[in-house]
């Protein structure tokens, strides 16, 4: 008797808190995670753009999601890090998170894409994953990013 080998798609994405929220981002997407590093404010920037780090020689600018996402301000602990990204066609950039806490792997059929709609937070988060128990919302990078570059 053959079995019917049925190949699934599923993605990675490290789970992150921030605020009382869980999110996912792709993992192709995370070049590094630091710990939280002096950051150099850049006048004249948005409220969310925190300013930049030196990571290995290389200027990152480094962003609040909190503050992209109209939360309370980040409240820094030794949880808190911030997560590089290199997307596809720009820079790095840094995002900073609560605590980082796990990698998970959701296959196709627990993602549901989010209808796009004009509010501000639909353009951050493009779907969310069901992880057991647990709903996770997962940030469309370049959404996200696509003013700071």
């Amino acid at each position: 008797m053959e079995d019917n080998m049925i190949e699934v798609q599923s993605t990675q994405y490290i789970v992150v808190d921030v605020g009382i929220e869980q999110y996912g981002i792709d993992i192709k997407y995370v070049d590094n995670i630091v710990r939280m590093q002096k950051i150099t404010r850049v006048p004249k920037a948005q409220n969310y753009f925190m300013g930049v780090i030196n990571l290995r020689g290389e200027i990152v600018p480094v962003m609040s999601i909190r503050r992209k996402f109209g939360l309370e301000d980040d409240v820094f602990t030794d949880k808190t890090r911030i997560i590089i990204l290199k997307p596809e066609q720009h820079e790095a950039i840094g995002i900073i998170v609560d605590n980082v806490k796990e990698v998970v792997s959701l296959e196709s059929s627990n993602i549901e894409k989010i209808q796009s709609g004009r509010d501000e937070k639909s353009r951050y988060i493009n779907a969310v994953g069901k992880n057991q128990d647990n709903l996770i919302s997962l940030l469309n990078v370049n959404g996200v990013i696509d003013d700071v570059n």
